[in-house]
């Protein structure tokens, strides 16, 4: 199963208003593993940065304004996308933003059940706890600190890294290494070529309190020699 994990920024909240896309990134899964393809295009959105804007991604006219109008790169954009199944924080927002840009290229629009809404997901699965991209990172553990400003790359890689832990856990070694006897796809391969996630590189942190790890330890005590606990496979 392809999907491509995808982020953009724009000039504003609303097509219909004026605003555009100025950057789209993407990454590929190929059964919810990272293949090591992305997509990533600056794009001159035709019309003045405003400040807020400005602010949260920090692209502005001067750098923007050599790079290529929608339309120069809607074919590239398409041809990366495929008939994948798009992964998108909010994906309404985005997919509005995307079906405008394609319409006003004389494209047609890209239906929104391809979308799959990584902010949906989270708020299915913690009701009413903080959903934003940032508070998956912090809920997950997944490293965000270069995310000093938005960028729809960096936040497309992050974001895979949220969603296949939404969806049962990503698997280590994310950065696919190609080092050694690293398989495609990130993790090892054993004799057989079969592949197998390596450890995570950092142990998950307790979960038991001191004081529940101390009624357990006294309980185990109790049971005597002979208890299970002592045993070594």
């Amino acid at each position: 199963m392809r999907e491509i994990v995808l982020d953009t920024e724009t000039t504003g909240f609303e097509p219909a208003s004026g605003d555009r896309i100025v950057e789209i990134g993407a990454v590929e899964l190929f059964n919810h593993l990272p293949t090591g393809r992305t997509y990533h295009q600056y794009i001159n959105p035709q019309r003045a940065m405003p400040t807020a804007a400005f602010e949260v991604h920090g692209l502005g006219d001067d750098f923007l304004r050599d790079k290529p109008v929608f339309k120069d790169i809607a074919a590239a954009f398409l041809d990366f996308i495929g008939d994948a199944q798009l992964v998108i924080h909010n994906a309404a927002f985005d997919m509005k933003f995307l079906n405008a840009e394609l319409q006003w290229a004389g494209l047609p629009p890209l239906p929104y059940a391809r979308a799959t809404d990584t902010l949906a997901i989270a708020k299915t699965r913690f009701p009413g706890a903080p959903a934003s991209l940032d508070a998956l990172c912090r809920r997950f553990g997944v490293d965000n600190s270069a995310r000093e400003k938005h960028g729809a790359l960096l936040d497309s890689e992050i974001l895979a890294e949220v969603y296949l832990e939404l969806v049962g856990g990503r698997q280590p070694d994310f950065a696919l290494s190609t080092t050694g006897s690293t398989a495609a796809g990130g993790g090892m391969a054993d004799h057989a070529g079969e592949w197998r996630p390596r450890p995570r590189p950092e142990p998950l942190a307790p979960r038991l309190t001191a004081a529940e790890s101390a009624a357990h330890s006294a309980f185990v005590e109790k049971l005597g020699p002979a208890a299970i606990w002592f045993k070594r496979m």
